[in-house]
């Protein structure tokens, strides 16, 4: 099943997001701040998250997205291309995050990592990347003078910088590999993904927009190994902004009932009560898509498009949602050996899940019984 919907515009209230400590920008260095942070600069103040790597699918990187949202201006770090080395991965940045971060009005500063470390024990391999600092700086100053939207900048910056930025990693990774002594991937992967660029954003985001529709299809055959569903089945949701731009996600599980399309975000924890927070925050960031979907479709067909957030483990004793009784919440939290912290993930959940529309469940894996 193949569902389409529009988003005009993302109005939402984060109550998830983590406390974070305030940085000067003048002893800035992006290597040595925390995941997420807030820089202040002379009265300009914002949020700050840095990626490890440009794919989605390691570190939880929306984890560090979503702990800034609470902040006005918000910026995030991505490396363009990251290289382990030849024994190790190589990804590249794709449109769809690109895409992602304008759709949350999040300026993203593409970056490249400089220098690295020999891995201890496997060969062509290293470690500890670190960021070339100052472009980053001059890219935040940039910001902080700029007037338009984080998308404009996030255009701009595709078709201005990341074809500089692409040399610039192969000369880096080049000047790695003869100091250290370490094979990398050879450069014609690099080449050919700078050729993408050589006729300007679109032929970028035509080649994205390929592979994420192929890994979408993909992800609709396979159930992940974290996930544990009531049900496989499995949609496709293309979402369109103002601007017509596509964005191309998988549901984890879908349930209509007549006008109601219940859109369903699954993390499973099998050792723990609860899903870690990276993996709700990670979900909550498609609540903050979800909530906001317009003209929800399904062959020809509108929707009431209903986001829920599930979480599910083979360790919980009783199932609770925000549509039980206000009662039943000590009940769950009596017959569940919930820690505090825990506890108060749940209950700060809960008040984020009411605030901006959306549903949440917790209950045992089905396949646990």
């Amino acid at each position: 099943m193949n569902i389409t919907a529009k988003i005009i515009g993302i109005p939402y209230n984060p109550k998830l997001t983590s406390d974070l400590n305030i940085f000067k920008f003048e002893d800035f260095n992006i290597n040595t701040l925390p995941a997420s942070c807030i820089i202040d600069h002379d009265g300009f103040s914002f949020g700050l998250s840095k990626w490890v790597s440009p794919k989605r699918t390691r570190s939880y990187p929306y984890e560090r997205v979503y702990n800034t949202l609470g902040t006005a201006k918000r910026i995030t770090i991505i490396p363009i291309i990251k290289d382990e080395g030849k024994k190790g991965d190589r990804d590249f940045i794709q449109w769809d995050t690109i895409s992602l971060m304008s759709l949350l009005d999040v300026f993203v500063v593409f970056a490249y990592y400089k220098t690295a470390e020999k891995h201890k024990i496997k060969e062509n391999k290293v470690t500890n990347q670190l960021f070339d600092n100052e472009s980053v700086k001059i890219k935040i100053l940039e910001i902080k003078n700029y007037l338009s939207s984080a998308l404009h900048w996030n255009l701009k910056e595709i078709e201005e910088s990341l074809p500089q930025l692409i040399q610039k990693v192969k000369f880096s990774y080049s000047q790695v590999s003869k100091q250290l002594g370490v094979e990398f991937h050879n450069d014609q992967g690099i080449d050919k993904f700078a050729n993408q660029f050589i006729s300007g954003v679109r032929n970028f985001m035509d080649t994205s927009r390929h592979k994420a529709r192929e890994a979408q299809n993909r992800e609709m055959q396979t159930i992940q190994p974290k996930e544990s569903l009531s049900t496989s089945t499995k949609a496709t949701i293309t979402i369109e902004n103002f601007l017509g731009g596509k964005y191309y996600f998988t549901t984890d599980e879908i349930k209509i009932e007549k006008k109601k399309i219940f859109l369903i975000e699954a993390k499973h924890s099998k050792g723990s009560l609860l899903p870690s927070i990276g993996d709700i925050k990670d979900g909550l960031l498609k609540m903050i898509l979800y909530t906001n979907l317009k003209e929800v479709m399904v062959k020809g067909t509108g929707y009431q498009a209903i986001p829920v957030l599930k979480l599910t483990s083979a360790k919980l004793g009783n199932k609770f949602s925000t549509i039980s009784k206000n009662k039943d919440v000590d009940d769950f939290f009596n017959r569940n050996p919930f820690t505090i912290k825990q506890k108060e993930t749940i209950k700060k959940l809960l008040i984020e899940a009411r605030e901006n529309n959306f549903q949440v469940i917790i209950e045992k894996a089905k396949n646990y019984d």
